[in-house]
């Protein structure tokens, strides 16, 4: 019977595992997870301070990237904890409330950053595809309500995350971990089932659909601007630069995630026809703590990709460090005023094309 003295849970014995436990992991992935902290708290608070001081809340685009900065401000908040538990050998100190907070909030603020970043795409494709169509529902009231929904969507998708996390004692290793719950004989059928429905919704929900949308929109975005290019072609090294700001999104979502989704479903398969393969699951065991150290670094990303590139964006931060008063501030280039612009060069720029082909047609 597993020893339970002084009220610490009840000691597991595992068969498979246990050979993710790596002296250079316990180095390594805390010293990734500080690098993490430190830069995506001082650039996700350098855009929140920059958005609310001096460009204002009166852009969808700026309310989004504001949710956004926030989402990965409090994404990264969990990783002092997270580094303390790799740091120490897998042993978790917190207890088993802060166990249950910190898995519910990093999936809560995995879920909402993604979320917020698809919403951005969608927004950016209306913007510039169809720029005077959208109008009337790319509104600061639509983007709030669109927020407060993607924070709800995403609290109730962390709910089950932190239900079926806590602390265990491991006896193999005398060492008390904040880890999924272990299933007795009686639901072990049940919780497998719910494990692995929430598996799926990591995958489909957190990263499949999401980049399937995100890519959908940026290529809708990308032909559009093609366009206008073949027409106006002085403009195109402001189109190009735009293209690339765009690309740049797309690629640091699917190399920051895409790694830890790929090692996430082979998790799953182990669930499903698997389970015995100590093998395969030294393989993910190992690999899983560098995956996790990639996909937290979008959060770090995120300000450099959609905020950083704005001429007028790094002159507000250059203000903010100066303590300069903040004053009615102009649109943001990067993500407003150079998006706008676009918009409205493409709409008459695919108009001209209408024309022409209809004069043509004349002759």
């Amino acid at each position: 019977m597993p020893n339970q003295t002084r009220g610490e849970p009840a000691g597991i014995n595992l068969t498979c595992g246990m050979s993710g436990s790596h002296e250079f992991i316990f180095t390594l992935v805390p010293i990734v997870y500080a690098f993490n902290f430190v830069i995506g708290i001082i650039g996700n608070s350098m855009v929140v301070a920059v958005i609310y001081c001096y460009m204002k809340l009166k852009t969808v685009a700026n309310i989004f990237v504001l949710n956004l900065a926030v989402s990965d401000l409090t994404f990264v908040i969990t990783l002092p904890m997270w580094a303390t538990f790799a740091a120490m050998g897998y042993h978790w100190p917190f207890g088993g409330f802060l166990c249950k907070t910190a898995a519910g909030l990093v999936m809560f603020n995995l879920y909402t950053s993604i979320f917020f970043l698809t919403a951005l795409s969608i927004d950016r494709y209306l913007a510039i595809v169809h720029p005077v169509r959208s109008r009337r529902f790319r509104t600061v009231v639509y983007a709030h309500i669109t927020c407060v929904m993607i924070w709800l969507f995403a609290f109730l998708l962390s709910v089950p995350i932190a239900l079926t996390r806590d602390v265990h004692y491991i006896e193999n290793s005398k060492t008390i971990v904040c880890g999924t719950l272990h299933p007795n004989d009686k639901d072990v059928k049940r919780l497998n089932n719910l494990l692995l429905c929430i598996s799926l919704m990591k995958s489909l929900l957190g990263f499949l659909i999401p980049f399937v949308i995100i890519i959908t929109c940026y290529c809708l975005i990308g032909r559009a601007l093609l366009r206008v290019e073949h027409i106006q072609k002085s403009s195109c090294s402001r189109d190009d630069e735009v293209l690339h700001m765009l690309a740049a999104a797309v690629l640091a979502f699917f190399l920051c995630w895409a790694p830890h989704q790929v090692f996430h479903f082979m998790q799953m398969l182990t669930q499903l026809i698997l389970a015995d393969n100590c093998t395969i699951l030294e393989i993910i065991d190992t690999a899983m703590p560098f995956t996790i150290c990639i996909a937290y670094f979008n959060s770090c990303v995120n300000p450099i990709v959609y905020s950083f590139v704005g001429r007028n964006f790094r002159k507000n931060l250059l203000r903010l460090l100066r303590c300069s008063p903040g004053g009615v501030a102009r649109p943001h280039p990067s993500i407003t005023s150079k998006m706008s612009a676009l918009s409205f060069r493409a709409s008459e720029a695919l108009s001209l094309t209408v024309k022409n082909s209809v004069s043509c047609d004349v002759k």
